[in-house]
């Protein structure tokens, strides 16, 4: 009996993957748990294995197209459904292919469409911009955009891949709309039913906002360069986030002379026996994980009506990639040693700069620390990492005068720090308490405190 293959779960906050590459084509064999397309989120690039032993009969989305969640992508059976179309049955797409442009070799036997008809929306009840005539398929951002707005995706012209209407396409049509709204009766946006009245119309409208420009063609001094399926999971997963959470951000500096000081101490010992170089991230991640020890609130996520509180305690690592921003996750890291964490770090950036992460690897993370400093950053206001509360940046380490005890001026280490958090579910004087207890431990090093 065929087999569906959906779009698997990539993680806890990815409602959607992008098909970056298939691995098989129609007709060849595949066995039980074999790799046959390869998946891109804005966390992890992953292998889909085959569920069953046999033949690829049906690839249902090409590549570069993006879907939700649990829909199916391809069809495994016997080998008796092997579809016959007249082209190549995979598109000849590139990772740097836009995904949203239409490909001319797009299969006969693709099926860009969630599977079985979908109702119409009744005239008597609210307006569902997903339940439209014809198997269309919206993306969760599409469809949450077209509720707020409501706006009926049936009269909004699609230009991704098949027809496909995306985030832009209806940023698009929002403006157009706002330059020149339709008329209350028409059809195409009317959410009453045709046969209401019309509403009597205020005596005094206040004016629209003038609308953005349309972004026509690239004029001779442009590029227009392709947006990868990753660069482009990442930007929806920024914007998702600001939409998402009331962002709110404090900030710290600390002085860190006494951790360069040990650091310095034990640099060529550690250098020796692990063969990297000591960072200062593992000091800033062990102080980290004990404060949330101590701040369990900073731990946490928003559900609905309720939040949650993390037991474990697992920091996302942002480790910056040639192009893209990965967070590999260090599970229990309050239960690690600085040797520990140092040791872990270095893995997971190793792994991640090599795309050798795997699923567990970006998952169950539960507050992220951003290392800007390593690149030379002294201020930076970091955005948060989906479904969790909030995030710490750690800034470049400065020599600069500062006035110390007895008001005497001093030459010290000091490190910017920063943390954006979601303003549902902690306020200001909770972080800056978690803040102060994370300046409280990396200040409390002494020069002969020891690394091992």
């Amino acid at each position: 009996m065929p087999t569906s293959v959906t779009m698997p779960q990539l993680g806890e906050s990815v409602a959607e993957g992008t098909i970056g590459k298939w691995l098989k084509r129609p007709g060849d064999q595949v066995d039980r748990d074999e790799a046959i397309a390869e998946v891109i989120t804005d966390k992890v690039n992953s292998e889909v294995p085959s569920p069953i032993a046999g033949v690829l009969e049906r690839i249902l989305v090409p590549e570069g197209a993006t879907v939700a969640v649990g829909q199916a992508i391809a069809i495994v059976g016997d080998g008796s459904g092997v579809a016959q179309p007249d082209v190549e049955p995979v598109a000849a797409s590139s990772r740097g292919q836009d995904a949203r442009a239409p490909s001319s070799t797009t299969p006969a036997d693709v099926v860009a469409a969630s599977p079985g008809p979908v109702a119409p929306a009744k005239a008597s009840g609210p307006f569902d911009p997903g339940a439209v005539e014809g198997p269309r398929f919206y993306t969760p951002v599409v469809l949450r955009m077209a509720r707020e707005h409501g706006i009926d995706l049936a009269h909004v012209e699609g230009t991704g891949l098949g027809g496909r209407v995306t985030k832009r396409d209806l940023e698009r049509y929002l403006e157009q709309r706002g330059a020149a709204p339709l008329p209350p009766a028409a059809p195409s946006e009317a959410i009453a039913p045709p046969s209401a009245p019309a509403a009597t119309p205020p005596a005094a409208v206040a004016p629209s906002p003038a609308p953005l420009p349309a972004r026509g063609a690239p004029s001779a001094d442009d590029e227009a360069l392709p947006v990868s399926p990753i660069r482009r999971a990442i930007a929806e997963h920024m914007v998702r986030s600001v939409q998402t959470s009331p962002h709110a951000w404090s900030m710290i500096e600390v002085d860190m002379t006494e951790v360069a000081r040990v650091r310095a101490a034990g640099q060529a010992d550690w250098q020796r026996r692990e063969g990297s170089e000591l960072t200062f991230l593992p000091f800033v991640l062990k102080a980290v994980a004990e404060a949330l020890r101590e701040h369990p609130m900073l731990n946490a996520t928003w559900d609905r009506d309720h939040v949650v509180l993390k037991r474990r305690i697992n920091l996302g690592i942002a480790v910056a990639t040639e192009d893209a921003l990965l967070v590999p996750v260090l599970k229990d890291a309050d239960q690690m040693s600085l040797v520990g964490l140092a040791r872990a770090v270095r893995t997971l950036v190793q792994r991640a700069r090599a795309g050798k992460l795997t699923l567990d690897d970006v998952q169950g993370g539960t507050f992220t620390v951003n290392n800007t400093g390593a690149l030379g950053s002294i201020l930076s206001q970091p955005i948060i990492n989906q479904p969790q509360a909030a995030i710490l940046t750690t800034e470049a380490i400065v020599k600069r005068p500062v006035v110390v005890e007895g008001d005497a001026i001093a030459i010290r280490s000091m490190m910017y720090a920063c943390c954006s958090f979601d303003h549902r579910v902690v306020d200001g004087a909770q972080v800056l308490r978690f803040m102060q207890a994370v300046r409280r431990r990396l200040e409390a090093y002494r020069a002969d405190t020891p690394v091992w």
